[in-house]
């Protein structure tokens, strides 16, 4: 069968089908379990679903009786080295050791079911994701073939949306839902190997019925990657997190401490005063933070900037040694990525985007390449780099002495980018910030990055250099209102909605893709009835995580998309997608004139809103 568009809807044979073709689909099949009861007179045909996740249970009417459904906190994987073609409709044996008190305490939720006989124990494959979200959209390996998968025991509920998300993504190109969460794109080779389905899946489904408080980590399938520095972060104490399968810092306890995360909820946790004052050590002094889980390409090439150019709002192929903050857009003028580019030279560039976009970025990259047959290569060396950024007031301080390049504001302007030694390394040294301060970023080949890291710390201790991780990153970054892409700005926005307008050159040779969607928005102001604003809640006391509700003069205009909490502006502090409920523009008036207020478990806080940011709106900080 030869076709241009193929979707792979195969389920727990998905990864399988996929795997032909070369496509990384990692679901893994595990056993599911439910009880049907005999007919009970009583049962209502109509009653809803009921869901009691402390039992790990739900309950709904089937044939006559009740099915008490199980979701039990570990799960057994099924059939990992591969599922058979004639599995269709497949029951399993039951494990009545481990699964009978589980069944128990269910069942006791409604205790008639233990009253009455039982039809059926039925046990039968289902499959789950790594990250218990749905695989969908176009493979990044193969043109025209989408995917439909992975969708976690709820494809009833979910199958009608998807199935009309996917026909409007075949039809007209892109999607018209925000997809940065269950893009297949986020997906990685490495979790479609069989040990760590195996594992991982054991946990997915134990997911689907516990609490999700904001900070809980994944247990299983650790330990995939790490950075260089990793041994060096564990003697200074630091508490470690998944970052797509990177062993990465979220926050320090101190030298020789073990962290201990402590109880989870949805407030103030024990480690908060070490978050703060790794947050205030890059506001009033210098910290050290290793992001070498940034996803990192070179393009090289006669056509690498041409390429990259017309795939970049900004103008990337300008000055060599410049590093510029760019977005790619689709053709309708919507968002795609959201990164940076560096010119080496001029054939040579280095790209550098968030991690949940490694796949996506690369893809973006090698497609522009093969559709306008440009004489150009893309490399993934993420792994080749460790990044370490040194940030804060006092950062140029701590990096003249490390080195013996002239580092000052005349030789290292803003957006440079030089070849440093540090120590015995050599390290390619950018000035950029993604806190709001002073600071560099530092990219270290990995066979040198501890000798470099040693080095920065030796005369660390002059200056109070502090190892800061994720946490305050996150905090540093929401008071500066910097975005970041699948977290507040995702594919149903347009550049000028999220405020990044100032990206765009407009007049460069060639344009780039989206520019014409752009200039017709800028031109009609629609974008500014829907526009993304920073929300501080004035409750020093309260906390805001994402998905919180947004009301101006009473009546909701949206929710937070991401948020933290400011330790600098004294209060929890996000960015909220605000749609005017009239023609009303979203201007500083609309800002100024309106009272805001944020819903958190059914309270109601009091709010202040901007436009600009409210930590440094005129960059003093980052001029150094």
């Amino acid at each position: 069968i030869r076709t241009p568009v193929v979707v792979n809807c195969a389920g727990m044979w998905a990864r399988q089908l996929g795997q032909i073709s070369g496509v990384n689909i990692p679901n893994q099949a595990a056993e599911h379990y439910y009880l049907v009861t005999d007919e009970m007179e009583d049962v209502d045909p109509d009653w809803p679903v009921i869901e009691d996740p402390s039992s790990y249970t739900y309950i709904r009417p089937e044939g006559g009786g009740l099915l008490v459904g199980l979701f039990e906190p570990e799960a057994a994987p099924w059939c990992v080295e591969g599922i058979a073609n004639n599995s269709s409709f497949t029951e399993i044996s039951p494990d009545w050791d481990r699964m009978s008190d589980f069944l128990e305490t269910a069942m006791s939720r409604v205790p008639r079911t233990m009253e009455v006989g039982a039809k059926n124990f039925f046990c039968g494959p289902e499959s789950f994701t790594p990250d218990l979200a749905p695989i969908v959209g176009e493979a990044p390996e193969l043109e025209g073939y989408f995917v439909a998968a992975g969708l976690n025991s709820i494809g009833i509920l979910t199958g009608g949306g998807l199935g009309k998300l996917l026909a409007h993504w075949i039809k007209y190109g892109s999607p018209d839902m925000d997809v940065t969460g269950i893009n297949i794109d986020r997906l990685h080779k490495y979790q479609a190997t069989p040990l760590y389905r195996q594992h991982r899946v054991a946990e997915s489904l134990g997911l689907v019925y516990q609490c999700h408080y904001p900070f809980k980590p994944l247990k299983t399938a650790r330990n995939v990657k790490r950075s260089p520095l990793h041994a060096r972060h564990v003697e200074n104490g630091a508490y470690f997190r998944d970052v797509s399968g990177w062993e990465q810092p979220d926050w320090y306890a101190g030298k020789g401490k073990t962290p201990e995360i402590g109880p989870l909820s949805f407030g103030k946790h024990d480690w908060f005063p070490l978050w703060k004052q790794e947050h205030d050590a890059i506001r009033h002094g210098v910290g050290l933070i290793d992001m070498s889980f940034m996803s990192k390409f070179m393009v090289e090439g006669p056509c690498a900037g041409k390429v990259l150019n017309k795939l970049s709002t900004a103008n990337v192929d300008g000055h060599k040694g410049t590093i510029t903050y760019t977005q790619w857009l689709n053709e309708e003028g919507k968002m795609e990525a959201d990164l940076t580019v560096t010119k080496l030279e001029d054939n040579k560039f280095f790209v550098v985007a968030t991690d949940t976009m490694h796949r996506h970025v690369e893809a973006m990259i090698k497609k522009q390449i093969r559709d306008s047959n440009a004489f150009a290569v893309c490399t993934d060396v993420t792994g080749a780099y460790a990044q370490i950024n040194i940030q804060g007031p006092r950062s140029r301080e701590l990096m003249s002495k490390v080195t013996s390049v002239d580092m000052s504001n005349t030789s290292m302007p803003f957006r440079s980018v030089k070849e440093i030694d540090i120590g015995y390394a050599t390290a390619l040294c950018v000035r950029i910030t993604y806190v709001g301060e002073l600071g560099y970023e530092i990219y270290v080949p990995t066979e040198m990055a501890v000798a470099a890291y040693d080095h920065i710390v030796s005369y660390g201790e002059s200056v109070g250099l502090k190892h800061v991780g994720l946490k305050a990153l996150g905090s540093l970054r929401m008071e500066k209102g910097y975005r970041d892409y699948g977290h507040d700005m995702d594919n149903t926005d347009t550049l000028l909605e999220v405020g990044l307008g100032f990206t765009c050159d407009f007049n460069k040779k060639d344009g780039f893709i989206g520019q014409e969607a752009t200039e017709k928005q800028k031109e009609d102001k629609s974008w500014m009835r829907k526009r993304l604003v920073q929300i501080r809640l004035n409750d020093p006391e309260a906390v805001m995580f994402h998905g919180e509700v947004v009301m101006r003069d009473g009546k909701v205009v949206g929710d937070i998309r991401a948020a933290s909490y400011g330790h600098t502006l004294g209060g929890a502090v996000g960015l909220a997608m605000i749609e005017s409920q009239s023609a009303e523009k979203i201007n500083r008036k609309y800002i100024k004139s309106g009272t805001w207020e944020v819903q958190i478990a059914n309270r109601t806080y009091s709010a202040s809103a901007s436009l600009k940011p409210m930590y440094d709106p005129s960059n003093e900080a980052i001029k150094g």
